[in-house]
């Protein structure tokens, strides 16, 4: 069997004791490598200044290596909180109008894209199946392909791929179309990311769909499929089942004092839709007087990319207006909305989810969301509680289960949440039991199978 080489941004490493790291994605990837032995390569997460950054760092686990390489100073704020996350990532969701052009950040992106190759080409042997993931290295196969190396390589996008008329608005979208088109085999999301990239090859006139998933562009003839991620389903159930004893979950239990919990899980981030979230829940009091001080809704999210002025302000945003709104409606004893800016271990996170009467995940955009995954399979299956679900997630696409709500509405994603909260049991049960019975036939190791069997295929 064929080697494995994953490429990412940054590396999930075993802790010292060979632990695996907490998220499904690592467990999958990790589990990939293991069975066929292979490299996990990336950022370290660490700069070296402006020095020449030292050989990649290995480390063994088992059978699997992970070479781990520092970046400079300049290649950090060009490559990753530049051209990445202030241009691919606003573009990706959508957002042009956040979306920073300059020159000199598009050329460090290619440029550590080159310097990651030239790191990986020597650990590559001819048999070798190469994996790489995310916005941040698109042009990694290009770089590969110039190099000569003609090893299957695969990429997964995690995040959307918008239509067309949005990828042309950025400057060098047709580098990285052509960046894309030197892979294998493209993974996307959903159908409509598949869709809004065939869009866009037909669209630029750069290449052809000769058949559905099979495309030829720049010379190069490549598939491209929808891969929704899972999570590990059935273990993160077993999870939550144990964290419902955990103390803290019950001292969250005691504070709430028998009110239906709300909860929103999110990475701190314009994509997520937090503060559209936030009007909903005040228009859903307002227009519910009597659920007045019979919910809590409880917002988890921690900071995000805080070197990036557009999170920063975010931040502030969020949290004046989670106190307005606690002014508006709150009462002597009752606050209506608990606002955590920080993170959460996981053990009190699966509690947390399994303690919610509502699950309230509302992005204006997303590529999948796995909280949407983990609250259902957090769920209680005798008194499960409701997903209130973006329709603009990919998750939607398949949970089919949930209060689908289109987050720039507020009054229906406030009617939404009073039907979520007045939901008779049966009803409950049934829109969980399908969504549970698709998670854990399509789970995290199902779609990491599904994809390496579509890139090792003749």
């Amino acid at each position: 069997m064929s080697r494995l080489i994953i490429v990412s941004n940054r590396v999930s490493v075993p802790d010292h004791k060979g632990a695996a790291a907490a998220g499904g994605l690592a467990v999958a990837l990790q589990a990939a490598l293991a069975e066929r032995g292979g490299i996990w390569m990336g950022w370290s997460g660490k700069s070296s200044g402006e020095a020449e950054p030292e050989p990649l760092e290995m480390t063994q686990d088992g059978n699997i290596t992970y070479a781990l390489t520092d970046l400079t100073q300049t290649d950090v704020e060009e490559y990753y909180q530049g051209f990445a996350n202030r241009v691919l990532w606003p573009i990706c969701h959508y957002r042009l109008d956040l979306a920073e052009y300059a020159r000199k950040e598009m050329t460090g992106y290619f440029r550590v894209n080159r310097f990651f190759a030239h790191r990986l080409a020597p650990l590559i042997e001819p048999d070798d199946i190469i994996w790489v993931h995310d916005y941040h290295l698109i042009p990694l196969a290009a770089e590969l392909r110039q190099m000569g190396l003609k090893n299957r390589i695969g990429f997964f996008l995690h995040i959307p791929w918008p239509p067309a008329d949005v990828v042309r608005a950025m400057p060098v979208h047709e580098e990285i179309m052509r960046g894309l088109s030197s892979y294998d085999l493209l993974g996307f999301q959903t159908d409509h990311d598949l869709e809004n990239f065939a869009g866009c090859l037909k669209r630029e006139g750069m290449g052809i769909e000769k058949s559905p998933g099979h495309f030829s562009a720049h010379g190069h003839d490549f598939r491209g499929g929808a891969y929704s991620i899972g999570i590990e389903t059935a273990a993160f159930a077993a999870f939550a089942r144990k964290a419902a004893s955990h103390s803290m979950v019950h001292k969250a239990r005691k504070s709430i004092e028998g009110r239906d919990l709300i909860l929103g899980v999110d990475r701190l981030d314009y994509s997520k839709g937090i503060t559209q979230r936030i009007d909903a829940f005040e228009r859903f009091i307002t227009n519910n007087p009597a659920h007045q001080r019979s919910v809590t809704y409880l917002q988890i999210t921690p900071k995000s990319r805080s070197e990036v002025p557009e999170y920063e302000a975010m931040q502030h945003a969020v949290a004046e207006q989670a106190g307005r709104v606690n002014g508006a409606i709150g009462t002597v004893d009752w606050v209506p909305i608990r606002y955590i800016n920080r993170s959460i271990s996981r053990p009190i996170l699966a509690g947390l989810y399994r303690l919610a009467k509502v699950g309230l995940v509302t992005p204006l955009r997303d590529g999948m969301n796995l909280v949407a995954k983990e609250y259902v399979a957090a769920q209680d299956p005798d008194d499960p509680g409701v997903l209130v679900l973006s329709q603009f997630a990919g998750a939607a696409r398949k949970l089919h289960g949930a209060l689908l709500v289109n987050p720039y509405d507020v009054d229906g994603t406030a009617n939404a949440l009073a039907r979520a909260v007045n939901m008779p049991l049966q009803e409950r049960q049934e829109r969980w039991r399908g969504m549970m019975d698709y998670l854990l036939e399509h789970d995290v190791l199902h779609w990491c199978e599904t994809f390496l069997a579509d890139l090792t295929a003749k």
